[in-house]
This record gives C-alpha cells, structure tokens and sequence, in this order.
C-alpha cells in the first residue's frame, strides 16, 4: 500500500495528486510492461548528442527508458528486441531528424509504434528536432524516389511507410525550433515534463518500489 502524503509527494515529484495514474504492480506486470519511454531516433543524427541528453533527462527522471544502446546485448535478435521493447513501453518518443527516414530500421519502429497507438493506450511523442512536420510530409512524398527504396522495397512497404510519416506529423508534437527559443536542454526539460503528464507523473520503477 502507498502510504500517506510524504509518500505521495515522493512518488509524485511534486505532480498534482488527481494527475497521478495509479496502477498496481500486479497489473503493470500482467500487461507486459517494462519500460515508460522507448526511443526512436536516427542513431548516426544523435546518438550522440541530443538523444544521449534526453536519454538522461528520463533516466534522472526515474523513467526506464529504452534505446537500442546499450540495451541490446550482442547476438541477439536485433528487430526482435526492438519490437518487444516497443510493445513493453508505456509510451514512444520519436526523435525526427534529416536523415532519420533514410533507415529502414527507424520507418518500421514508426509503422509498429503507431499501430500500437491504435490499438492500446500507448502514447506517442513526435519531437521535431533540426526538421518540422512540413519537412516529414515532403520526406513521406519523396520516400519512392530514394534510390535504395526503389528496387529493394514492395510498394506494399513504401505506401505503410508515407502513410505513417504522414500520420505522425500531424499529431500533436514538439519542435525544437519554436520552444525554449531553440535551446537543446531547456527543450530536453520540457519533453520530459510532457512525459511526466501523459504518463500521469509516476514512473513504472516508482510503482514497483512503492506499491504492494
């Protein structure tokens, strides 16, 4: 059992008790969930740099947060992993930067996210980072043109991947240009406090220490 309010605020980080979403242990274990956050992003854009950051920004947050590293272990099943993982998450942030449509890897995690979406409460965070949603939608009009696409992928496939683009760039998302007057971190803090409200502020590692 939760205790009283210091075990509230503890939980909560603050959060306004009625945004909290309780759940049990029991039930969060049942449903297969095992991660807050999973990540989508171009690795070669921002592995390094602004998805590393935002990695951490959740991590301190205390949400389990997934990234294909160093999550994935050697000699496993790559797309297999990936898919589980996205399947076990509460929610999706997807990192869109120039490049990100030109992997195969990413256009799948987006075509799987957003089926999820469809069919669960699983939520979805577009962040627009160094393009914004116009820039998706030309990129989803042109994804037929893109040399490797053309003879190596089904029409079946190119058409799944441009309805997602499209699909998710006009869901409500962040651009970086148009908050925090461009600045990564102030942004990176904002996502984060997104997160804290969809989610309903309280991390899964929170409930499996707090709740009984």
């Amino acid at each position: 059992m939760i205790g009283g309010n210091d075990d509230w605020t503890a939980i909560s980080g603050g959060c306004p008790i009625d945004k909290i979403l309780v759940v049990s242990t029991s039930s969060s274990s049942s449903s297969g969930l095992g991660y807050d956050v999973f990540l989508s992003f171009r690795g070669e854009d921002t592995r390094k740099n602004f998805t590393d950051h935002l990695y951490t920004a959740l991590v301190n947050a205390r949400f389990r947060t997934f990234r294909d590293d160093p999550e994935l272990e050697r000699g496993e099943n790559i797309k297999e992993k990936l898919e589980n993982a996205i399947r076990q998450s509460r929610s999706s942030v997807i990192v869109f930067s120039k490049d990100y449509t030109s992997s195969r890897w990413c256009l799948d995690e987006l075509v799987m996210i957003l089926e999820l979406k469809r069919t669960s409460d699983h939520v979805v965070l577009p962040v627009f980072y160094d393009v914004d949603p116009s820039h998706v939608r030309k990129q989803a009009e042109t994804l037929s043109k893109v040399p490797k696409y053309q003879e190596n992928q089904s029409s079946e496939k190119l058409n799944g991947w441009r309805a997602a683009l499209l699909e998710v760039a006009d869901l409500a998302g962040m651009v970086l240009q148009n908050e925090a007057d461009g600045h990564e971190s102030k942004f990176i803090q904002k996502i984060v406090t997104v997160i804290q409200d969809k989610l309903g502020c309280v991390p899964l590692s929170d409930f499996h220490q707090k709740v009984t």
